[in-house]
């Protein structure tokens, strides 16, 4: 709804994956792309006390859950529940640590039968609650900003074209693809149905400093020094030139990143489909992945958006995607 003003026509996929696209007729097809799903939990077991266990959905983190407030996707709509824990005066000498198998669920129901009549089974998603707040007037913080934060950057960029009355001379497909989280799934699926040329993927990458992170393993990355540009296989080094052309042409921040094999977000899926998509990554630091209280700067944002725009009309010179000018 938020970018059907700016684009000419949209589509979804069998399995949830939105598109929009910019001048659909064109020979040429980029894509700009974020995934739109989230970490979450899948019902598992419901005990006859009507205490309720979880699998994972994605890669979810068992260390956060006691205490969260959840919602559960119901088809008689939302339950509320939070993730039970014993108070401290009632544990032993060793504290417990929350793990798979002993985390669980409390609806306030007293057995099995009532957890059922709200229309709670198994196979039922659980989501966390949070409350979106802005800190010191210029962070971003919340659930699932991995990857919200994403799709408002790539709607962003379709509004900007739009309002500046930027034209491309390819068709510019605005994609929120699904099931990253559990294995880039949902960026193999749309990959083959819109066969692009190019492919720009944004998603989050880790701040590093924060503590207890080791920048030796991790990298060093801040948030407010700009995006992160990653150095890759799946990346193609002649539009990762062009990118970084772009952000040194309109004097716009970033940083770098080296993955070893995989990027480990849907820049993989799209580079290594249809014999090989030219595809490159711009990431957004990101505070405390994971958590209720992803963490990300206004100011990266802002710039993820130039750049991609920057990117975008520096495109508008190649006839040949493999090698960019």
């Amino acid at each position: 709804d938020y970018i059907r003003p700016y684009i000419d026509e949209y589509f979804t996929d069998n399995y949830g994956t939105v598109v929009g696209v910019v001048n659909p007729k064109a020979k040429y097809k980029v894509v700009i792309e974020a995934h739109a799903d989230e970490i979450s939990w899948f019902v598992h077991y419901i005990n006859k006390e009507g205490f309720i266990y979880v699998r994972r959905n994605g890669g979810s983190d068992h260390m956060i859950a006691p205490s969260k407030r959840v919602n559960i996707h119901t088809d008689k709509g939302i339950v509320k529940a939070i993730f039970g824990w014993p108070a401290i005066h009632t544990r032993q000498t060793k504290d417990p640590v929350p793990s798979m198998d002993n985390i669980f669920l409390d609806c306030g129901c007293s057995n099995k039968e009532e957890v059922e009549k709200m229309g709670i089974h198994v196979g039922c998603v659980v989501t966390f609650e949070d409350e979106f707040i802005v800190l010191n007037k210029n962070r971003y913080c919340g659930r699932a900003l991995d990857n919200r934060i994403g799709g408002f950057m790539i709607a962003e960029v379709a509004r900007i074209l739009k309002n500046d009355k930027i034209e491309l001379p390819f068709a510019l497909y605005i994609v929120n693809s699904v099931q990253e989280e559990i294995g880039l799934r949902g960026a193999q699926m749309i990959a083959q149905k819109i066969k692009p040329d190019v492919a720009i993927i944004t998603d989050v990458c880790h701040d590093t400093n924060t503590p207890l992170i080791d920048k030796i393993a991790q990298g060093d990355l801040k948030s407010g020094d700009g995006p992160v540009l990653t150095y890759g296989p799946a990346v193609q080094n002649n539009l990762l030139k062009l990118v970084i052309k772009a952000a040194n042409e309109n004097k716009i921040p970033f940083q770098r990143a080296a993955a070893s094999r995989a990027t480990g977000t849907d820049t993989d899926a799209f580079a290594y489909s249809n014999e090989g998509v030219p595809s490159c990554l711009i990431s957004l630091p990101l505070r405390y992945m994971h958590t209720t209280v992803e963490m990300c700067r206004k100011e990266d944002v802002e710039n993820t958006i130039r750049l991609m725009v920057h990117s975008l009309q520096k495109l508008k010179n190649n006839q040949d995607f493999r090698y960019f000018k």
